[in-house]
C-alpha cells in the first residue's frame, strides 16, 4: 500500500515537472521570436498558452510565477530588440499592463478550475457525511468487479445498517440523526485503506467495498471499525448499534446491483437474529455456463 502511494506521488511529481518544463520553454520561445522578429509585432497574447497550461495543469501558484516570468520576458525582448520609447517609465508602464493581464488570466483560470472541482466532488459525494453516493458507488465498484474478474482476485464488501435510528430522530431530532450519520461515515473513513470505498445508499445505511480483501482482511477492518463505532455511540449516548454483513467474493458477480443484494441479504440475517452484530460470509459466483 505504502508503494501505491509512493508511486502515485511520485507520477504526480512527474507530471508538474513536465508541464513547467514545457511552460518554461515556450515563455523562452516566446521571447526569442519577440526579441528576433523586432518590436514592431508584438506576440503579447501567445505568453498566455505557457500561462493557461501551467495554471490549469500545476496550480494557482505556478500561473502566479509564470504570469510574472511571461511580463519579464516580453520586457526583456522588447528592450533586446531596440525599441525605444519617449520615456523610460513606458517600459515598466507596458511591463506592469501585460503582468495585470496575465494576472487576471491566471486567476480566472485557477478559481474556474477550483469550482469545477468543487462540483465534480459534490457530484460524487453524499451532502451529509461526505462518503461517497450511490451513483460514484456504483461507478467505481462496477470497475473493480471488472478488474477483480480480470484478474481472479477477491473482494469483499460490507452492508451496514443501524440499529434503532429512528428511536435517535424521534426522541432527540433530526439534527442529532444527522450528526449520528456523520459521526458514523467519519468512523468508517477512517479505518479504511485508501483505496477501499465507503458509500452511504440509504437513509441510515452504509456500504464498504473492499478491493482484493480476504475475508481475514475484512474482518480484521470490520473488528476496528465496530470498535470505533461502539466508542462514539457510548459518548454520546446515542442507543444505535450496527448490523452488518461482511460478503467476500471468491469470484466475482457481473453486476453492483448483485453484489450488493448479496451482502444486503447477510445482513438482514443478522437482523433476524438479534441485530448489532456482524456476520461473515464467502461466495463464488458462478455464470450460467459454469458446470
Amino acid at each position: 500500500m505504502a508503494a501505491e502511494t509512493g508511486s502515485f506521488v511520485n507520477n504526480r511529481k512527474t507530471v508538474k515537472a513536465f508541464w513547467l518544463g514545457l511552460g518554461s520553454i515556450l515563455i523562452l520561445l516566446l521571447g526569442a521570436i519577440d526579441y528576433y522578429s523586432g518590436f514592431e509585432f508584438s506576440f503579447s497574447i501567445f505568453y498566455l498558452l505557457p500561462i493557461v497550461l501551467v495554471t490549469w495543469r500545476v496550480g494557482k501558484t505556478a500561473g502566479l510565477v509564470f504570469s510574472f516570468l511571461g511580463a519579464l520576458t516580453w520586457f526583456v525582448a522588447d528592450a533586446a530588440a531596440g525599441h525605444l520609447y519617449s520615456s523610460a517609465f513606458i517600459y515598466s508602464w507596458n511591463t506592469i499592463m501585460r503582468l495585470g493581464f496575465f494576472l487576471i488570466i491566471s486567476q480566472l483560470l485557477a478559481t474556474l478550475k477550483r469550482e469545477l472541482q468543487l462540483q465534480k466532488e459534490l457530484a460524487r459525494q453524499d451532502f451529509l457525511t461526505g462518503t461517497a453516493n450511490p451513483r460514484y458507488f456504483y461507478d467505481i465498484a462496477q470497475m473493480e468487479i471488472h478488474r477483480a474478474r480480470r484478474h481472479e482476485r477477491p473482494c469483499s464488501a460490507a452492508y451496514i445498517d443501524l440499529d434503532n435510528f429512528k428511536a435517535v430522530n424521534d426522541r432527540l431530532g433530526h439534527l442529532a440523526g444527522d450528526n449520528v450519520l456523520r459521526v458514523v461515515a467519519d468512523c468508517l473513513k477512517a479505518n479504511v485503506r485508501v483505496t477501499d470505498t465507503v458509500a452511504r445508499i440509504g437513509g441510515d445505511e452504509f456500504v464498504l467495498f473492499f478491493p482484493e480483501t480476504e475475508q481475514e482482511g475484512a474482518r480484521t477492518v470490520l473488528t476496528k471499525i465496530r470498535h470505533c463505532l461502539a466508542l462514539a455511540m457510548e459518548n454520546n449516548d446515542w442507543p444505535v448499534g450496527f448490523s452488518i454483513g461482511v460478503l467476500t467474493f471468491l469470484s466475482m458477480p457481473s453486476t453492483v446491483d448483485e453484489m450488493i443484494r448479496l451482502a444486503d441479504g447477510l445482513m438482514y440475517v443478522v437482523k433476524q437474529s438479534g441485530k448489532n452484530d456482524t456476520r461473515f460470509s464467502s461466495y463464488s459466483f458462478e455464470s450460467p455456463g459454469d458446470p
